[in-house]
């Protein structure tokens, strides 16, 4: 029986990293000042791609063009989160007509994105010309964007790995939930085996108090220290806010809907700290103690 390593290495695979790439001189000078962030999670239901459109929509507002690629492929969600629709999907790019304006959604909160669609899975099934094709197009990204949130997959599916391993660095959602800890202690296992710079840092989601964050991200770093030899930092936290909800019902980015809301605080936070590196320090407020304790709604 194979163990877990050896597995892993059969998904992420050892493609041919030698091909001639399609890429030009132009795009990539434009790439080398872009930053590619993937936004992973060990299990679904964390809040990820909720995070991903609402730290996207923080950098905006900070200057930067930011582009969302939903790569949750086939669980795509992006659109429902901004209340957008997109008639073109990532892999439509595969067809010579369609060109990457085509599948680039421009929406009313100033940020753009790409769907993921429905049935991307496929992909895996391209062959190399389509691939490269694939990449040629997607190359422009660089002149339309500085900072690309890649919002990817739940787990340690081989689609998820490579969007992981292909970022300049990643931010690993979880919960202090027994389960979700465990499955973000996996994505940081298969990430020090095949991550050849790392780069990962924490974000926990959902927590009543900033102590709890610390507690939580101590125990993940204690163990990627002990058993992983790998430094981990933490970005920062967002509190459990039932501001969230109601704003996924409304079809409304948080930080548009309840912009003063403790979980749409703690985004615009970690969005400063990804931007300069300083340390996250938000307080829930007396209103929002309040709400936490009555569970008031507003």
């Amino acid at each position: 029986m194979t163990d877990q390593a050896t597995r892993l290495r059969q998904m992420v695979g050892s493609e041919s990293a030698a091909a001639a790439s399609p890429v030009t001189p132009a795009q990539a000078e434009a790439w080398a000042h872009v930053r590619v962030v993937a936004i992973t999670s060990g299990k679904g239901g964390v809040g990820k791609t909720n995070l991903a459109v609402n730290l996207a929509i923080a950098l905006q507002k900070r200057g930067h063009r930011v582009l969302v690629i939903d790569a949750d492929l086939g669980m795509a969600n992006v659109d429902i989160l901004l209340g957008a629709a997109s008639r073109k999907h990532l892999l439509d790019l595969l067809r010579p007509e369609v060109t990457l304006d085509d599948v680039i959604v421009r929406t009313p909160h100033d940020i753009q994105y790409i769907s993921g669609g429905s049935g991307i899975e496929k992909a895996l099934e391209y062959d190399h010309a389509e691939k490269l094709l694939l990449q040629q197009k997607l190359a422009d990204c660089a002149t339309r964007a500085d900072l690309i949130l890649v919002d990817t997959g739940a787990g340690l599916g081989r689609n998820v790995m490579d969007f992981i391993l292909a970022a300049d660095e990643v931010l690993l959602v979880t919960t202090p939930e027994p389960t979700s800890l465990t499955d973000a202690y996996a994505v940081m296992k298969a990430y020090s085996i095949y991550a050849a710079q790392k780069n990962l840092r924490l974000i926990i989601n959902r927590v009543y108090e900033a102590k709890e964050s610390r507690e939580v991200a101590q125990k993940l770093q204690r163990a990627a220290e002990k058993f992983l030899h790998m430094p981990v930092d933490c970005l920062g936290y967002v509190f459990e806010d039932t501001a969230v909800t109601k704003a996924v019902r409304k079809q409304t980015p948080l930080l548009k809907a309840e912009p003063t809301a403790a979980a749409a605080r703690c985004i615009d936070a970690l969005a400063q700290s990804l931007i300069t590196g300083g340390e996250m320090n938000v307080k829930r407020g007396w209103k929002g103690f309040l709400q936490q304790i009555f569970k008031f709604s507003t």
